[in-house]
């Protein structure tokens, strides 16, 4: 008897970064040895040299490019399958800013590709945990002209022009490529992505790593990427309701929402989207029930991949939980766009 596909877990990739900490093992209990700069947990990756692997069930051991290659649409969706092949468009990560990260921007598909044959980067953020008073930076306050942000990078004045927002656990901030960003010192966030590691690091605090080296900055290269518009509201406004689900993102790259629920069990159809689902456990835990009463448990921290042969499941919380449900946006629709 052919064995299906089930709800899957991935062993996190975790990555050592200047400004990491230990929030990835206090709060999300995670195991990340002695070290105290883990910045990154990379849940899901198709990314070259990062790809994922299998942590439970059958197919234990085998890497989110294997299971690409052998269930083609049955794991991505027919329609995800057929414009994405067997590279995963999603980058899923879990980040921890015990120190400011620098301020960046990402290239849109079109640079990323002539450049570095890769996808761009548009992003979003969802904040779990925020020391007080933390804040990032999104966006510029008022249009900028690029001779206006050359001056201020070389005074080290950038600041003054950037938007800088003070957070709280369920903020969400989405940020298209060409938005100059960063995180701020002492969040705890929920990074969705797509699949590309193309980033120009435009300034750095003058930081120097253990060796008493700067890091490389990428001048040229970001400015032809940075989007200069400014604007009034970058935090995405949105209003969670209980027991429900709540759309947060909508985009061309991906599709986000809030499961918030208490003591409550919310059916899923996913037939007519055509694409996985990707659940990521905010707070407290919950059980997925699938094929006729399977089930596998999620808790705070965790990432489940939902292939979309699944068709339908369940999410049942006897107690809280919250979490971001992602999937692909309907690629038909916007290719005709």
């Amino acid at each position: 008897m052919e064995r299906k596909l089930y709800p899957l877990k991935f062993e996190p990739i975790l990555k050592q970064r200047l400004w990491g900490g230990t929030k990835l093992n206090t709060v999300l209990n995670k195991s990340i040895g002695e070290v105290t700069d883990i910045g990154e947990s990379w849940e899901l990756s198709g990314v070259p040299g990062d790809v994922s692997v299998v942590s439970n069930g059958f197919l234990k051991g085998n890497s989110l490019s294997e299971l690409l290659e052998i269930y083609m649409s049955e794991l991505v969706g027919d329609k995800v399958f057929e414009k994405y092949g067997n590279e995963f468009p999603l980058l899923i990560k879990f980040i921890d800013a015990n120190d400011v990260l620098s301020i960046q921007v990402h290239p849109d598909d079109k640079l990323a590709r002539s450049r570095h044959n890769s996808f761009g980067k548009t992003e979003m953020w969802y904040v779990m945990q925020a020391d007080k008073g933390a804040s990032l930076i999104s966006g510029f306050k008022k249009d900028t002209g690029k001779e206006e942000y050359l001056k201020a990078l070389e005074n080290k004045k950038l600041d003054d022009l950037l938007a800088s927002h003070e957070v709280e656990p369920g903020d969400v901030f989405f940020i298209p490529a060409g938005r100059v960003h960063a995180i701020g010192k002492g969040i705890l966030l929920a990074e969705i992505q797509q699949t590309s590691d193309v980033t120009y690091r435009i300034y750095d605090f003058d930081r120097r790593d253990a060796e008493g080296n700067a890091r490389e900055l990428h001048t040229a290269q970001a400015l032809d990427a940075i989007d200069f518009s400014g604007g009034d509201e970058y935090r995405t406004q949105y209003k969670a309701k209980e027991n429900e689900i709540t759309a947060i993102v909508e985009s061309p790259y991906f599709v986000t929402s809030l499961i918030d629920l208490k003591g409550h069990e919310l059916r899923k159809d996913i037939f007519e989207i055509d694409s996985f689902v990707i659940l990521m456990c905010m707070e407290g835990s919950a059980d997925i029930i699938y094929n006729d009463g399977q089930k596998e448990s999620v808790k705070m921290g965790e990432t489940v991949l939902v292939p979309a042969d699944l068709k339908e499941f369940t999410i049942k919380a006897e107690h809280k939980c919250k979490m971001l449900e992602v999937h692909m946006p309907d690629v038909e629709s916007e290719s005709k766009k």
